[in-house]
């Protein structure tokens, strides 16, 4: 289905009208952030850690306007636009940029933000019946600083990323740090089950701080599976039981195999019952 209606500074427009000027520091220097977001039965799923996780990065980047941006907002303004693409169920992407014009350095740093999102049938999260191939994408390792957490629209490592696995045949990737130890996803957060744990990247290892990561270690601990956050060596890959990925939009993804490696998707089921009573 076509996007109808975008919200875009707080007016409802038509998805396809012209709204950027060329002087847009998103669009010059991916000067700004966003949130991917799941809406499921008309209401906006885990809208606190949405809001938080975005005012920590506005924050970050010295965006004025942070506080406007707290869960009732996020809900509010999600539901008004669901209402009026008359849908329940879908993909959000919530835009946020510094309005200033300049160079480098900002004429002024005050708020602006487009939301959009994309219908969709799913009344809820649904695990791939199809697990997932992947392999490491090496040509460009992601650099671990205080940006690093954030889901800034500086995203050509992703770029760079999802065109290797588009000319591999590979439904998805895995990025390495700086330092070579696993990362993430090209565009979600990686889970490994090794011997009756699971591991993830820790944020300091360079992962962005995925909303859904958080959901699944909280859901982990609450079914007695142990969580440890870690430096990970990607040799680990050829010796894990399982290997799953998560975002927001899709919840839990299994991975099938890397390589010659091939994974059962037992805890990726048990985790993804568990979130569907979220």
């Amino acid at each position: 289905m076509a996007l109808n209606f975008i919200n875009f500074n707080g007016q409802i427009l038509p998805a396809d009208s012209k709204l950027l000027t060329i002087q847009n520091r998103s669009f010059r220097y991916g000067d700004g952030l966003f949130e991917s977001m799941r809406l499921l039965k008309g209401k906006l799923k885990f809208a606190e850690l949405h809001a938080d996780r975005l005012q920590r990065g506005m924050k970050a980047l010295k965006i004025d306007g942070y506080s406007q941006m707290d869960a009732w907002f996020l809900k509010d303004i999600t539901e008004q636009l669901a209402i009026r693409n008359k849908t329940k169920h879908g993909r959000l992407r919530l835009t946020v940029y510094r309005d200033g014009e300049g160079l480098y350095t900002p004429s002024a740093s005050k708020m602006g933000y487009c939301l959009e999102i994309i219908p969709a049938d799913e009344p809820r999260y649904f695990l791939n019946e199809k697990g997932l191939i992947v392999d490491i994408f090496t040509d460009l390792p992601k650099a671990c600083n205080f940006l690093s957490n954030i889901k800034t629209c500086n995203s050509l490592t992703y770029v760079m990323a999802g065109l290797y696995k588009q000319q591999n045949n590979l439904d998805e990737v895995f990025l390495l740090n700086q330092n070579g130890f696993l990362c993430e996803a090209g565009s979600a957060n990686v889970f490994v089950y090794y011997q009756s744990h699971l591991y993830t990247p820790a944020l300091s290892e360079g992962c962005v701080e995925g909303v859904m990561r958080q959901v699944v270690m909280d859901l982990a601990k609450k079914i007695n599976i142990p969580v440890i956050e870690a430096q990970i060596n990607p040799e680990i890959l050829y010796e894990a039981e399982e290997v799953f990925i998560t975002n927001a939009s899709r919840g839990i993804q299994c991975v099938m195999g890397y390589g010659v490696r091939r994974y059962f998707n037992k805890i990726s089921k048990l985790l993804m019952d568990e979130l569907n009573k979220e």
